[in-house]
């Protein structure tokens, strides 16, 4: 048993969300943003891995004018419980559920914010992403936004753990210097690409949003 997963991507034409020195703010525009906040609205809980937060310190929160609502859940995906006890996460948790999705221990500083801790095996010296699913649905969520990184969005692409893609593309190229939005899936024969039906296109702002459905 695992939750709903939708994968939200921003990147250029070709494919980048960084540049080589890793530059990413901001790719897509205000209006993209926006509505990326509004899907955050409505799932249970967002997930990043731990090298977007020590990265960026994200809040991972809906921030929308006047906007009362649902707040969802957030979960890091870190195995080596490296989560800083001053990032925004550690010192919100108490207010909005947040989770670490770890293979280690979690300190009692830790705990002491209100982090709660999911701990389970490893898998190739990284969290074992089907174990790491089952824990997430029997804390409650069902639907879960997956936000964080190239490196998170590759491994739940190579595991067939998509169910719905999200994809926000800006006008601009980076070109091949830069960081790809998808790392190695080690497809051998082009009968085995990762296909998805196409659901909607629509422009929001000078940028492009696509939303596809696994096939």
């Amino acid at each position: 048993m695992r939750p709903q997963i939708t994968l939200k991507l921003a990147t250029t034409l070709d494919g980048r969300i960084a540049t080589a020195s890793g530059q990413s703010k901001w790719i897509t525009g205000e209006e993209a943003r926006r509505v990326v906040h509004e899907l955050r609205g409505g799932h249970d809980a967002v997930l990043v891995g731990i090298e977007t937060v020590l990265k960026d310190d994200p809040e991972l929160t809906v921030r929308l004018p006047n906007y009362e609502g649902y707040q969802p859940a957030r979960i890091v995906l870190d195995s080596r419980s490296r989560l800083p006890l001053t990032s925004k996460l550690a010192q919100t948790a108490r207010v909005i559920p947040t989770y670490v999705v770890t293979t280690t221990e979690v300190t009692g500083e830790m705990q002491s914010l209100g982090v709660r801790a999911l701990k389970v095996p490893s898998k190739h010296q990284r969290v074992d992403l089907e174990a790491a699913l089952e824990a997430i649905s029997a804390a409650g969520i069902g639907r879960l936004f997956v936000e964080g990184g190239g490196v998170i969005a590759t491994a739940f692409l190579r595991a067939s753990l998509i169910d719905r893609l999200e994809w926000f593309r800006s006008a601009t190229i980076l070109g091949g210097d830069a960081r790809p939005v998808i790392g190695h899936l080690n497809i051998d024969d082009i009968s085995h690409m990762v296909r998805f039906t196409r659901l909607g296109v629509q422009s929001v702002g000078d940028d492009l949003w696509e939303t596809y459905e696994l096939s």
